[in-house]
């Protein structure tokens, strides 16, 4: 079973992306499940949300507790919340952010990873330059699929278009594209 946890702020659409990453792997013929963890949280406050994804049905129900990948949708959550609890030897972590993982003082975390596990890719600019808007997640779950491939871009596409219709979906799913080569063939962070 391949787990997500994804770490946001109430309005990136941490809960959102966990959603359409579990509808993209259903796309691809696997079982998958995604849910958030919040109380009555206002705009801005932490948020967590979850998915699996399996080849087989899912019969658990709690909270992802050693994820296979870490998605950070804001940096400042590294100095508020533990986004890196539990986080696989094996995993994978993917930081929304225009510096490089070493300037944000993570080299320790990326040598826990094997090579290439980790990434840093400014998902807020490429949504600001493909859909007009702050919105990082589907620019995040490009990277997921390019950094994982857990899921392909084409069903990530799929699952943004199927949700956003217009330009909305247009502009999120030129998105998930620019991050997902950003993230195959950029620099190394």
């Amino acid at each position: 079973m391949f787990q997500v946890r994804i770490h946001g702020r109430g309005g990136q659409g941490a809960v959102t992306a966990a959603e359409l990453l579990s509808v993209a792997a259903f796309l691809e013929g696997k079982h998958a499940q995604a849910f958030p963890s919040f109380g009555p949280e206002r705009s801005g406050a932490p948020v967590v949300a979850f998915c699996r994804i399996d080849a087989q049905p899912i019969r658990l129900h709690e909270p992802v507790i050693e994820p296979d990948t870490v998605v950070v949708q804001d940096a400042t959550l590294l100095h508020s919340v533990d986004v890196f609890q539990g986080l696989s030897p094996r995993g994978f972590l993917l930081l929304n952010s225009g510096r490089s993982l070493g300037d944000l003082g993570l080299s320790d975390v990326v040598a826990r990873l094997p090579a290439r596990h980790a990434r840093a890719v400014d998902a807020t600019a490429v949504a600001r330059q493909c859909l007009g808007k702050p919105l990082p997640n589907a620019a995040l779950l490009g990277g997921v699929a390019a950094l994982t491939g857990a899921v392909g871009l084409d069903a990530v596409v799929q699952a943004i278009v199927a949700r956003f219709r217009g330009q909305a979906g247009e502009g999120n799913a030129a998105a998930a594209r620019a991050a997902y080569d950003l993230v195959m063939g950029g620099a190394p962070c």
